[in-house]
């Protein structure tokens, strides 16, 4: 018995289990589509993949398709380590990963306004020289620069900055600044974010997640300008071998 529970087989049984038992699958009528299948995953990521209340959880509707599948795999091949999430995904294929990143990507869905942030004007003005402009002293380029001008994107696989809570964000560059988080190499997140002093880091959290959204919340196409770093996330899906 200790054998079979310290198998690998016993892990999607226990999280479908688990997802079978909660009062949103009781209640939610049987359908084989992918959004009643996704219900492991609003689960954490709020309805529709549209964010957790308590910020943890980021949200994940209308990211771009490219970046999903990414952050699938990092869970998959430890680059990101949250036990829960490479668990969910460890069984599954790759043909099926991309699906799934593929019906976030698709939902189309507002945003909520954002929540009041406490920073001081010198950080906010920290905050915002650093997101829209960077620091050519300390070699950052700007978050414009590879996330899009709004900062809400860029296909086919980088993401919106703009949405995500304060904390969130922190939690994320300070992951990547201590190497807790890495992604396909060259890492160029990991290099920007050991540029940023933790203050850097508070600053344009603060920033960020004050911002309203603008009209258009989808990623944009990419630009012709190159990118200020190279950047393995930034690879579209299958292009990878």
């Amino acid at each position: 018995m200790k054998r079979f529970f310290r198998s690998r087989g016993w892990q999607p049984l226990v999280l479908a289990l688990g997802w079978v038992l909660s009062p949103a699958a009781q209640t939610a009528p049987f359908e084989d589509t992918m959004a009643q299948r996704m219900l492991a995953c609003t689960a954490c990521h709020g309805p529709q993949g549209r964010a957790a209340a308590d910020g943890y959880y980021p949200r994940i509707a209308g990211k771009p398709a490219g970046y999903l599948y990414n952050q699938l795999l990092n869970f998959r091949h430890g680059q990101r380590n949250y036990r829960l999430m490479t668990q969910m995904v460890d069984p599954l294929s790759d043909a099926y990963l991309l699906e799934i990143a593929r019906h976030f990507a698709a939902l189309d869905l507002p945003y909520p306004a954002p929540t009041p942030v406490e920073a001081t004007p010198a950080q906010r003005q920290r905050g915002e020289q650093l997101a829209l402009r960077g620091d050519t002293t300390r070699q950052l380029p700007a978050c414009t620069a590879c996330h899009g001008a709004a900062l809400t994107g860029v296909l086919p696989a980088t993401p919106g900055l703009l949405g995500l809570p304060r904390d969130y964000l922190n939690a994320q560059l300070g992951a990547w600044r201590n190497g807790q988080r890495k992604a396909h190499a060259p890492d160029c997140m990991a290099d920007i974010a050991q540029r940023l002093a933790p203050a850097d880091i508070a600053a344009v959290s603060a920033w960020l997640a004050s911002q309203p959204m603008p009209a258009t919340t989808r990623a944009v196409p990419p630009s012709a300008e190159p990118l200020p770093l190279r950047c393995g996330s930034a690879v579209p899906p299958g292009a990878r071998p």
